[in-house]
């Protein structure tokens, strides 16, 4: 009887790339595994079984240079790879092996090998009930039940798991190899660095030997266990329990401070360990993750970038034919004047406009041309104005002033001190508070959204432009997400309040970055004053993008299709809590829309309502960024999926479930924290 021995091994891996040649001690991590793996007793030959892929080159070479045999199969059919590797072989029994168990023990191989040959089974491993540590998997199957799995399994999990349909389809013979001791809480593989740095450690403590043993490994610790603390957070085969989106998040965390660019997309801020996180593709109000799933997107909608929809037909277009004739030049781009001229066309007010691509970057160009022009320092915040130094600035001498401005938490670590006293905070419908600000800290600039949550109440705007003309103070509107979905322009038109300047963003440019800042003449002006520069404000995307935008909205008439449309959601969730009893608080403009349950488990019911609606096709949360994609036979669906969620919501209300029984992780998080 030939065994040969397969060891699943490639390049790609979706948390830790090219692991497999990671080196420990100057030696690639296959290496070590393939000379553990060779002072087996049982195995009559070992191939290192991998894909057709252009990248598995250096594996490929290495492995062939030490002298083991290798065979490349379908990247995606592993189980079809496995067969073929065996017929290749002539091997009646199959040893499985994958690359990420550098730490494998030839004697326990051995014995796995032995007890197959002396029962009468078809798999034989030390999975099927986990007793030793991961990382230790080891199993063996005949290759008549490896060839009846080829031609039988028809699933695209079966055909990735090689031996899934051996274990589960109930056609075959299994028996579970168990250890003495139950060491599976111990994990000694390899599926991201936390992991590699526990192994880099073990070979670092045996160095120079490589043939420790697991009894060895045991005594190791007993005698110090903080060795394994790293990936004790690790749970055992988390990578078949979770998606390829969360597997890249996972990494992205190692090598991205916060993991990614932008704290609102944080899986954490959604579902924590569940959440798909990146996407292939997007079109309309769809998106697609990284493994195909589609999911109809009731919740942010790119951070309010898509009123038109994902993937605009026009829009897009027009920026395909900007990058045709070049995006970046020695010379300017046109279109940032007549882009220029067509806001404030929109708004008769203002007479200048400046551009740049972000809200934060626009917000803090708006208040140094404002401060260069009054030559005071001194402003009052009401809103959340991004993340720059003059913003943050108003936590610096209590961590709490922005709290109620959109996220709490935000710390003001690399904040120059020296900043203290400089942004003061006030409160929405608040204006004796403001006039306060005024007179006791000479403001010389308001600043603040027109309206985000909360309707103006006892003409508040109104007031607020007559107290900042009366003291001669700019007041500068920072419409980046209000901009353009209750009006055909800023939201200040809808109230009938002009400001000295005013920020736009998000919607301009349905998805492509751009944003703007508009004022009066002799303000903006004070730009001329002070260096306002970059390099890629001036590419010609940015302001095609919304001079498209712009075009499609006045046509459609957008913003009326999307507050009709918010409206109706709130009609339907004002519905649902009737319909289940839930005290419901609904808020926001009707296309920025949000609503809260007035319990002491909202933040548990907001996790709630994303977990169950993701398995129903929905990336779903309390709050909605609508868009023009967003059709009556959409809402019609996600009401009566979300009509399921709120059933189980009322029952926790009354007693007779468990939210935290229901949660399948953590509760997602509600202010600005660090992320290990």
């Amino acid at each position: 009887m030939k065994t040969v021995a397969l060891v699943q091994a490639r390049m790609g891996s979706t948390r830790l790339p090219n692991k497999v040649m990671k080196p420990i001690n100057g030696v690639p991590m296959i290496g070590l595994l393939l000379q553990r793996l060779s002072k087996s007793k049982k195995i009559d030959q070992i191939v290192l079984v991998t894909t057709y892929n252009k990248k598995e080159k250096p594996l490929i070479d290495y492995v062939s240079k030490i002298g083991f045999e290798v065979f490349q199969g379908s990247e995606n059919d592993v189980l079809s790879r496995y067969y073929h590797a065996a017929k290749k072989y002539n091997a009646d029994a199959v040893v499985r092996v994958t690359g990420d168990c550098p730490i494998i023990d030839p004697e326990i191989v051995d014995d796995i090998v032995q007890e197959f040959y002396n029962n009468d089974v078809d798999y034989l491993s030390n999975t099927l009930k986990p007793t030793f540590p991961d990382g230790l998997d080891a199993s063996i199957t005949g290759f008549s039940a490896l060839e009846v799995a080829y031609n039988e399994a028809t699933t695209d999990y079966d055909r990735e798991h090689v031996v899934n349909y051996i274990r589960e389809s109930g056609k075959f013979k299994l028996k579970n190899y168990i250890n003495d001791m139950d060491y599976s809480f111990l994990r000694l593989t390899v599926d991201e660095y936390a992991d590699f740095s526990v192994i880099n450690k073990l070979f670092n403590h045996f160095s120079p030997s490589i043939d420790f043993s697991l009894k060895e490994i045991i005594k190791l610790y007993k005698k110090t266990p903080h060795i394994f603390d790293d990936n004790k957070h690790i749970s055992r085969d988390e990578g078949s329990k979770i998606g390829s989106g969360q597997k890249l998040w996972k990494r992205a965390k190692q090598i991205i401070p916060g993991g990614n660019m932008l704290f609102s997309k944080r899986s954490e801020m959604f579902l924590p360990q569940k959440w798909p996180s990146y996407f292939s593709k997007a079109k309309g109000c769809t998106v697609w993750d990284l493994d195909g799933n589609k999911y109809i997107d009731m919740s942010i909608m790119g951070v309010g970038t898509n009123i038109l929809g994902y993937g605009h037909d026009e829009v897009d277009a027009a920026v395909h034919t900007a990058i045709t004739n070049g995006n970046m030049s020695t010379l300017n781009c046109p279109e940032e004047v007549f882009l220029a001229e067509r806001l404030l066309e929109l708004h008769p007010w203002a007479d200048m406009a400046r551009f740049a691509r972000t809200g934060g970057e626009a917000n803090a160009i708006a208040i140094r041309i404002a401060r260069a022009y009054k030559k005071k320092e001194k402003v009052a915040v009401c809103g959340y104005h991004g993340w720059h130094d003059w913003y943050l600035a108003a936590n610096l001498d209590s961590c709490k002033n922005l709290d109620g401005h959109l996220l709490p938490g935000l710390e003001t670590n690399g904040i120059p001190k020296e900043l203290e006293g400089s942004i003061f905070t006030f409160d929405y419908n608040n204006i004796e508070q403001l006039r306060r600000l005024v007179v006791e800290h000479d403001i010389g600039i308001i600043k603040m959204e027109v309206s985000r949550n909360h309707e103006p109440k006892d003409d508040f705007l109104k007031n607020v432009r007559e107290l900042a003309s009366d003291n001669e103070i700019v007041l500068i509107f920072d419409e980046c997400t209000s901009g353009f979905r209750q009006t055909f322009g800023g939201l200040h038109k809808f109230y009938g309040v002009d400001p000295d300047m005013a920020v736009f963003g998000k919607a301009m440019g349905n998805g492509y970055p751009i944003t703007s800042i508009i004022g009066k003449r002799d303000i903006m002006e004070a730009a001329q004053t002070t260096f306002i520069s970059s390099t890629f404000w001036t590419d010609r995307i940015g302001p095609t993008a919304a001079l498209k935008t712009l075009e499609v909205m006045e046509r459609i008439k957008s913003w009326e299709i999307i507050s009709e449309i918010g409206n109706r959601i709130k009609s339907q969730w004002l519905d649902l809590g009737n319909s289940y009893d839930l005290p419901l608080d609904v808020f926001g403009p009707p296309a920025l829309i949000k609503f809260t349950i007035n319990s002491n488990n909202m933040r548990a019911y907001k996790t709630l309502i994303t977990q169950e609606m993701l398995k129903k096709g929905y990336l779903s949360t309390n709050s909605l960024n609508v868009s023009i994609s967003h059709s009556t036979e959409l809402l019609d669906g996600y009401y009566n999926a979300l009509g399921e969620v709120f059933d189980l919501i009322s029952q926790c209300e009354v007693g007779s479930q468990d939210i935290h029984k229901l949660l399948e992780g953590p509760i997602c998080h509600a202010d600005f924290r660090r992320l290990n």
